[in-house]
């Protein structure tokens, strides 16, 4: 007869597997990819090594969990933003909303976006980037169909603007860069969406 986890057992381990993602998102936070250990994650959550690999068999495991839970999390923001305002408007709270919380935590963003990283966690990474562009792409698809912008392709703009969201980051959230990065992007939003540099 197989082994049966009671109730109890199971709502133990699933505490522990958040307490072990709660750990690795601080880790990869303050540390990024590179400090984000099996046994740094381990420590921080105070469970043994061993805890963390029978919830994870792999830190590429690990990690991909985390980029999930992140990401969700800031698909949630942008979603939210893009809630209110005209079309050009929602899509311009996007992007701020995207930059703006990138920036609050930039060794957290750094290792989201640019940070060298494992193959699987690399495909991880594209798939966040497709969240944002279908979050971009459907809010302009609307302002396509209504006639509030120019006709382009809604995909093809989204995937540029999300592109260009993320290069213009990479500098800043490697603490190489200026206060205007969040400006910048807004007015290159605004044009590629073609309009005019205000809202």
């Amino acid at each position: 007869m197989p082994y049966r986890r009671t109730p109890k057992t199971q709502a133990r381990l699933d505490s522990q597997r958040g307490e072990i993602l709660a750990a690795a998102i601080a880790l990869l936070a303050e540390t990024g990819y590179a400090g984000c250990s099996m046994a740094a994650v381990a420590t921080r959550a105070g469970v043994g090594t061993g805890s963390v690999y029978r919830q994870f068999p792999s830190k590429a495991d690990l990690v991909v969990e985390v980029f999930r839970e992140v990401v969700s999390r800031e698909v949630d923001a942008v979603e939210a933003a893009a809630s209110h305002g005209d079309v050009r408007e929602r899509v311009v709270a996007v992007i701020e909303t995207f930059a703006g919380r990138a920036l609050k935590a930039p060794r957290l963003a750094y290792a989201l976006l640019a940070e060298p990283v494992d193959a699987v966690v690399e495909a991880e990474r594209l798939v966040f980037r497709r969240a944002f562009r279908e979050v971009i792409a459907r809010n302009i698809a609307d302002g396509v169909k209504r006639g509030l912008l120019p006709s382009q392709d809604a995909e093809a703009t989204a995937a540029a603007l999300v592109g260009a969201g993320a290069e213009m980051l990479v500098g800043p959230l490697a603490g190489d860069g200026g206060p205007d990065t969040i400006p910048h992007l807004v007015t290159f939003t605004l044009r590629a969406l073609g309009g005019s540099d205000g809202v």
